[in-house]
């Protein structure tokens, strides 16, 4: 294969995408904003700040150089946190060639804005075809190349079937679906339970609260992602109940760790302090909270955990609060 691949962002998943493509015989040039992050992963052939411990193939080339990322790119891959995405590509867009494909493994929903991460793109970039690719995608494993599945949403269908050829191994099974609102949406909320569960973790509150918060937290999300017009199957999917499973569960979640923290005693400040990288539930919860008033939808879980991170509400008050809640039917949103 003769197709180079840009990757913008050298965090966890920009740099494990820059694995698994390198390893299919793709030319990959990573791209990091600070030219001294780019001397570390060319010194270690590793990056030690946010994926420790796994060799990088020798044949990606590692840049902070803007006009040169683009150069003879049939693709890119957007790895940037959302709460810097914004900054990042205004900085690229003037070197930008036209017509090349973005595809956005970010996820998110900008504060200011309540946009997903495909509309901050697209709103700074010349028309092009966008895609996202989402899923229950923990990096270590991937690195590890444990069997994993993603999916590739757009709604382009050349372009899905593009990026499910790019990135599908013996080992990674890519699915394709046309709700790039659904996909994108549900990665994000999928963050905000992640730290409620941590904290269920961190609490020793049992299997039971954790059953029962990711089944709830499933229902939330899946109805505001109704009433903006995203598809119900998508919540039933790999990105909606594979991610939010896996990202609820894993030791290695940074959501998840940062919610234990929390849970364990720890002040929001110290538990982010510990964990290297973007913590995006907490960005993220509060976007969803403006979104669910905005689309009128009730999401409890949600909006006890923003009540924990920016109220300053006590976790034992939250919980009971959620627990005292009126007694419903369970309804499932169809």
């Amino acid at each position: 294969m003769s197709e180079k691949l840009a990757i913008i962002g050298d965090g966890a998943m920009g740099t494990v995408c820059a694995v698994i493509l390198a390893n299919k015989g793709y030319r990959v040039a990573l791209w990091a904003y600070d030219p001294q992050n780019i001397r570390e992963l060319e010194q270690h052939n590793e990056n030690r700040r946010f994926l420790p411990g796994f060799h990088l193939p020798i044949s990606i080339e590692f840049t902070a150089q803007d006009e040169a990322i683009f150069q003879d790119s049939a693709m890119i891959i957007s790895a940037v946190p959302c709460a810097f995405l914004r900054e990042i590509w205004t900085r690229l867009v003037p070197h930008l060639p036209p017509h090349l494909p973005i595809i956005s493994v970010t996820k998110g929903i900008e504060n200011k804005t309540l946009k997903r991460p495909t509309q901050i793109i697209a709103e700074l970039v010349s028309p092009r075809p966008l895609a996202v690719l989402s899923g229950p995608n923990i990096a270590d494993e991937l690195a590890r190349s444990l069997p994993a599945t993603s999916t590739a949403a757009s709604n382009d269908p050349t372009l899905c079937q593009q990026t499910q050829r790019v990135f599908s191994t013996s080992w990674l099974r890519i699915y394709t679906n046309p709700d790039i609102l659904g996909v994108e949406l549900a990665g994000a909320t999928k963050n905000v339970i992640a730290i409620a569960a941590g904290i269920v973790d961190g609490l020793g509150a049992g299997d039971n609260a954790k059953a029962a918060l990711l089944t709830r937290g499933l229902v939330e999300i899946s109805r505001l992602g109704l009433a903006m017009g995203a598809k119900q199957e998508t919540f039933a999917g790999l990105s909606g109940m594979g991610d939010l499973v896996t990202t609820c569960i894993s030791p290695k979640g940074r959501n998840r760790t940062f919610g234990q923290a929390i849970g364990s005693g720890r002040s929001i400040t110290e538990a982010l302090d510990e964990i290297p990288g973007e913590v995006e539930g907490v960005n993220t919860c509060s976007s969803v909270v403006k979104l669910a008033h905005q689309f009128g939808v009730e999401m409890p879980i949600t909006s006890a955990v923003y009540r924990v991170l920016f109220e300053e509400t006590p976790v034992d008050q939250a919980i009971a609060e959620l627990m005292t809640r009126q007694l419903k039917a369970e309804v499932i949103p169809n």
